[in-house]
């Protein structure tokens, strides 16, 4: 599967029922190219005035099934939020 392919399905938590977003980066494991996690940005603050929350930052592990539409994942919890760290490349 690509990864623009993976883009336009929405995750889904099977534990809670919540609509966490649609996939806008993956985490990959280098040299090996090996996928480890789905990262879904977190919902808006005040109508996008205050920026946003942490985003979902989803393992493969906790990937349930994969279907046309969506991806079905089973999370625990606080939903694996987590502050992305950023780069500087300059």
């Amino acid at each position: 599967m690509r990864f623009s392919e993976l883009r336009c399905k929405e995750i889904i938590n099977i534990s809670n029922g919540h609509r966490l977003g649609y996939v806008c980066d993956a985490e990959i494991e280098f040299p090996e190219g090996r996928l480890k996690a789905l990262i879904v940005p977190g919902p808006c603050r005040f109508f996008g005035l205050f920026g946003r929350e942490p985003d979902f930052l989803i393992p493969l592990d906790c990937v349930t099934r994969t279907g046309e539409d969506i991806i079905l994942v089973e999370i625990q919890g606080s939903y694996g939020r987590s502050k992305r760290k950023r780069k500087n490349y300059f």
